[in-house]
């Protein structure tokens, strides 16, 4: 499994306030849609070349 990008014990207690419980499948997938949005917005902000921050317009 590669890096967790993402909060386990919030993103759990988000779901289960919710009602609902989190697969063992979950949070690795959410990390991973995690890490694909902060690199194409990585991509973005090289691309544009006129910044070295990101920011929200550079969610894609």
């Amino acid at each position: 499994m590669a890096e967790v990008l993402v909060v386990v014990s919030k993103v759990k207690k988000t779901v289960k306030d919710a009602g609902f419980r989190t697969g063992g499948d979950y949070i690795e997938k959410l990390s991973g849609r995690v890490a694909e949005l902060v690199s194409a917005s990585i991509e973005r902000v090289k691309q544009d070349g006129k910044k070295k921050t990101l920011g929200a317009e550079d969610l894609v």
